[in-house]
């Protein structure tokens, strides 16, 4: 069995038994070719299944989505090519998986009314990206329920027989309640306090709302949007997804901090390593607790890497039921409340930063984000899918944390 991977129409690499990657040599000859992943630099080599395998599953939903996927295509859950080549056509970065059928054109199958897009919403949890449905092969990370679509003239539709998606649309989660005003003022707030996000709006359909999300691996023209390619921290460190949270019980040890400021060291530029440390210290601060491995990614290009944008912010500390733990402990300790300067300093430490340095730059962000967060809840609130009472647990959520781990870094 061997499976293609392309980039728009060009085939960049074969699948084959083991399974091995093989570049094709018109990829690697070509001026604008770039490696799939850091971890498989462009060459005649073939890449080992232990490198390529942990790589692909992170392409994959988790959990609930992936199981419900596969028994809707009879393809077992392990299947990671057989699942791959059904839903691979439109995935995170700038690459698709599967065949090219002949005669085939890309396009959208827009979604006519806000019922249509309504009834599209509520069969999410049972048909996990439209799997299924004519024309329809898209996939992404993680066990919540979205859907890649393509906003077209101010509507909504399906990407079909491989055309790029160009945003995420996230409903809103009947388990956490106003997750789509939580995360649009998440992201809302990153962006005032000078962090590159990605873009976000909320909109109505009938009595849901939802978050719309712009793809930053996705680049404007026409007729269609040109994918950009880009690989999670999971898949740049070759851990598997079942490893993105730096303390788990699966036997695979997580990424640490240390693992992040590594990369980013290895092999992007100081400005990245700073934004990547305004990342961590901001997702600390406003309760993001579940900032783990996959919810940092980089920028691909042919011999460079550059931190992508923030996406997938939240305040997890506005629901009960949610752990107070970080995804990554700051100088062994994992509760925001009880991060202080030592904390900091040993995290830097280890990291190869400057310790104080890394605890003024707390401070500062501290301050920041309590003179602009009233500004970033008004900003939510205007848009389309309006107020939720979760905004106020927010605010006194990302208040407490502020001043009590910013009066602990001065410590």
């Amino acid at each position: 069995m061997t499976i293609q991977i392309w980039y728009e129409h060009t085939r960049v690499a074969t699948i084959g038994d083991g399974p091995v990657l093989r570049y094709e040599p018109d990829w690697l000859a070509a001026s604008y070719s770039f490696p799939i992943s850091l971890r498989m630099p462009l060459g005649p080599a073939e890449v080992p299944a232990e490198t390529l395998i942990p790589w692909l599953q992170n392409l994959l939903p988790e959990s609930g989505p992936l199981d419900t996927i596969g028994r809707t295509l009879g393809v077992a859950r392990g299947d990671i090519l057989g699942l791959l080549e059904r839903i691979g056509r439109d995935t995170a970065g700038a690459l698709t998986i599967g065949p090219h059928e002949p005669g085939e054109t890309p396009g959208y199958r827009e979604v006519p009314d806000d019922d249509a897009l309504v009834r599209i919403i509520d069969s999410l949890p049972a048909r996990p990206f439209l799997t299924g449905e004519e024309g329809v092969s898209m996939s992404l990370a993680g066990a919540q329920d979205k859907l890649p679509v393509a906003a077209i003239g101010g509507r909504i539709a399906i990407p079909v027989h491989g055309a790029p998606s160009t945003h995420i649309l996230k409903p809103d989660n009947p388990r956490l309640d106003g997750s789509v005003q939580n995360e649009a003022l998440c992201l809302t707030l990153a962006r005032m306090c000078g962090l590159r996000t990605a873009d976000v709006t909320t909109q109505k359909a009938g009595t849901r709302s939802y978050l719309l999300v712009t793809r930053y691996d996705r680049v404007p023209a026409s007729p269609f949007w040109h994918r950009r390619h880009q690989e999670d921290f999971c898949q740049a460190l070759g851990r598997p997804p079942s490893a993105k949270y730096q303390h788990n019980q699966i036997g695979t040890p997580g990424p640490s901090l240390k693992d992040f400021f590594g990369l980013a060291r290895d092999r992007m530029t100081g400005a990245d390593t700073l934004r990547l440390l305004d990342a961590v210290i901001f997702n600390v601060l406003t309760g993001n607790v579940d900032s783990h491995a996959k919810n940092y990614s980089m920028l691909v290009d042919r011999s460079s890497f550059q931190f992508a944008p923030l996406y997938d912010l939240m305040c997890g500390a506005t629901w009960e039921g949610i752990t107070l733990n970080h995804a990554q402990d700051i100088g062994g300790q994992r509760r925001g409340l009880h991060i202080h300067a030592r904390h900091w300093q040993r995290m830097a430490a280890e990291c190869g930063l400057n310790a104080t340095a890394t605890t003024r730059r707390v401070v500062r962000m501290a301050d920041t984000i309590l003179a602009r967060l009233d500004r970033a809840i008004a900003a939510v609130r205007a848009l389309p899918a309006g107020d939720h009472y979760v905004l106020n647990m927010a605010r006194d959520e990302i208040r407490k944390l502020c001043v009590t781990i910013g009066r602990n870094a001065k410590a």
